[in-house]
């Protein structure tokens, strides 16, 4: 698999054994590899990760449904959109190296395709398909439990951090401010910088692939700063 990984030691991560093994390899399978290849629309992971969404989203409205008997419809519709979400997703198939995995075509190899949420959170989905596919419904929710509906309170913390940063210093009569600090990497792969000031002083610096998630991972910093101070 990528990078020379032995696809039985994704297994073991999994914690899941595979009856078909060839429905683990069809979901880390992406399309420009594929193509390359010349196998086929139907031998990449897209099917795969259209059956895996639609279970996804089963799983965590059932888990929403059950863990929050009194929140109305509207507010576990939001909660399900932000723990299913693309970032979301790709941080849960990162704590698992999935895109370690990944076949790639080269022109996705080279331009970063490896470390793109957009991509490692579709594998998660077609791995999810796969192991629905291969060990039933079961298997698929004991899948999401442990590696996507897992550590929510600090996944909701980190995507809410600009609004929970705001919130908080709101409340003391302050506003934060973004301030980009640097871009580096070439076009196809370039890192921001950024840093979260309040009041003329600097709370909280972060990185991402976006401008956006530069600001994000600065306000996660300051949220978390700010809340020590409150302890």
């Amino acid at each position: 698999m990528g990078n020379g990984k032995d696809i039985k030691k994704l297994e073991e991560t999994l914690g899941y054994q595979f009856q078909d093994i060839g429905l683990l390899r069809l979901a880390l399978t992406h399309s420009s590899y594929a193509n390359e290849k010349r196998m086929g629309k139907s031998k990449c992971n897209e099917r795969l990760e259209f059956l895996g969404d639609a279970v996804l989203e089963l799983i965590s409205s059932e888990f929403l449904f059950h863990h929050n008997p009194d929140m109305p419809e509207g507010e576990l519709t939001k909660k399900r959109a932000s723990m299913v979400c693309e970032p979301s997703l790709a941080m849960s198939a990162r704590d698992i190296r999935l895109q370690d995995f990944l076949l790639l075509g080269k022109g996705e190899e080279f331009t970063g395709g490896r470390e793109r949420d957009s991509i490692t959170s579709d594998a998660l989905e077609a791995v999810i398909g796969a192991i629905y596919l291969d060990g039933g419904i079961d298997s698929a929710r004991n899948f999401i439990l442990r590696f996507v509906l897992n550590d929510l309170e600090h996944k909701s913390l980190f995507y809410d951090s600009k609004t929970v940063l705001q919130e908080i210093v709101q409340d003391q009569g302050m506003v934060p401010e973004y301030v980009m600090t640097g871009c580096t990497g070439p076009d196809h792969d370039k890192r921001f910088f950024a840093e979260v000031h309040v009041s003329g002083q600097i709370y909280g610096k972060g990185k991402g692939h976006t401008k956006k998630a530069a600001e994000q991972a600065a306000a996660y910093e300051a949220v978390l700063f700010f809340r020590k101070q409150q302890v």
